[in-house]
C-alpha cells in the first residue's frame, strides 16, 4: 500500500462519514426521498469527491439496492430506512451505512446491527479468518433474536472498484478461506432481520456499473455509453443520465440494448425473502503496512 492511497482512503473515509452523519439528519417524516438524495450528491460535491455508487435509501423490507425511478418520489412517514453513502476521492473509496427508523418499532433491530458491527470492528487483527468476522456477525445479531443476511456481505474496497475481495461474511462461512492482510481495504456490512435471513431481486433496477465494451448498433447506445464511462467504471443511477436529450422511456430502452449486449449491468432491488424487516449498519476498514487497524468512517 503506498502512502498516497492510503492517506486517499483515510480522506474518502472521513468524508462518508461527514456525509452519513448529514444525510442522517434529513430522514424524517414527511421528507422527501429525492430531495435527500439531491443534497447528499451536492454534499458530495462540495467536499471535492465524486459518489462511489449513488446514494440510496433503502426501505423496510428491502435490504439495498433501491432508488425511486427517476421522475417519482416517495415522502417518508413511517418507514425503517437503510441510507448507504459511498464517497471517492482520488479514486480511494469510504462506504458506509446507517439505518433511521421513523416507526419507533425497529430500534432493536437496529442495535443488532450496530452491535454486530462494532463486536467485529474490536476483533480486527491481522492473520484473522474473515470467518471468525462473519461468526462475530451472526452471534451478535442472534443474541437479539434476529437473523444476519447470509446472502449479503461485506467486500474490499479498490481504487474506482467498490466491490472486490475478500468477501466479509455475514455468517460463519466454514468455505471461506481469506484473512486479514496488512495493505488491505475492506467494508463490513452487518444486514439483521427479523425475516429469512435471505434476499432475493425484485423490482426493475435503477442502478447500474459498466462491465465490458463491445461495438454497439444504435447511436442511441453509443451515447449512452459516452456518457456512462465518465463514471470512472463506478456505479451509476438512471438518474444520473436525465440530463441528456432523451425521455425516461428512451433511456431505459437503450440501458435495456446495453443490458442485453452484456456491456452494462443493472441491480435490482435486494427484497428480503420473506418480507422481514431490514436493518444495515456498514464501517470502512484499512489495515496499514504495520498491521494497524483504522476503521476510517466510524
Amino acid at each position: 500500500m503506498n502512502n498516497k492511497y492510503k492517506q486517499n482512503f483515510i480522506k474518502a473515509g472521513a468524508f462518508a462519514k461527514e456525509v452519513r452523519s448529514y444525510g442522517k439528519s434529513l430522514i424524517k417524516k414527511g421528507a422527501s426521498y429525492c430531495e435527500i438524495m439531491s443534497k447528499i450528491n451536492q454534499k458530495i460535491e462540495q467536499l471535492g469527491a465524486i459518489p462511489a455508487f449513488p446514494p440510496q435509501m433503502a426501505l423496510n423490507h428491502v435490504a439495498a439496492h433501491y432508488l425511486p425511478m427517476p421522475e417519482e418520489d416517495i415522502q417518508f412517514s413511517n418507514e425503517l430506512i437503510k441510507l448507504d453513502i459511498g464517497v471517492c476521492y482520488q479514486g480511494a473509496i469510504g462506504d458506509c451505512a446507517v439505518t433511521v427508523d421513523l416507526s419507533g418499532k425497529n430500534q432493536p433491530l437496529i442495535d443488532a446491527a450496530e452491535h454486530a458491527l462494532l463486536k467485529a470492528e474490536q476483533s480486527l487483527h491481522v492473520g484473522q479468518p474473515v470467518a471468525e468476522i462473519g461468526k462475530i456477525i451472526e452471534g451478535t445479531i442472534a443474541s437479539y433474536g434476529f437473523k444476519p443476511v447470509k446472502n449479503l456481505s461485506g467486500h474490499g474496497l479498490g481504487e474506482y472498484k467498490i466491490h472486490t475481495s475478500p468477501n466479509i461474511p455475514n455468517y460463519n462461512d466454514s468455505q471461506s478461506r481469506a484473512i486479514i492482510k496488512p495493505g488491505m481495504t475492506f467494508a463490513i456490512e452487518p444486514f439483521a432481520t427479523d425475516g429469512a435471513g435471505y434476499i432475493i431481486e425484485g423490482g426493475e433496477p435503477t442502478i447500474f456499473c459498466l462491465t465490458a465494451s463491445y461495438p454497439l448498433r444504435s447511436e442511441l447506445a453509443r451515447k449512452l455509453l459516452t456518457k456512462i464511462r465518465t463514471f470512472n467504471g463506478l456505479p451509476f443511477a438512471m438518474h444520473d443520465l436525465c440530463n441528456l436529450e432523451w425521455s425516461i422511456e428512451t433511456i431505459k430502452e437503450g440501458l435495456t440494448e446495453l443490458m442485453n449486449a452484456c456491456v452494462v449491468t443493472g441491480y435490482a432491488p435486494l427484497v428480503e425473502k420473506i418480507n422481514g424487516m431490514v436493518a444495515q449498519a456498514e464501517n470502512s476498514v484499512l489495515v496499514d503496512e504495520k498491521g494497524n487497524i483504522l476503521i476510517t468512517t466510524r
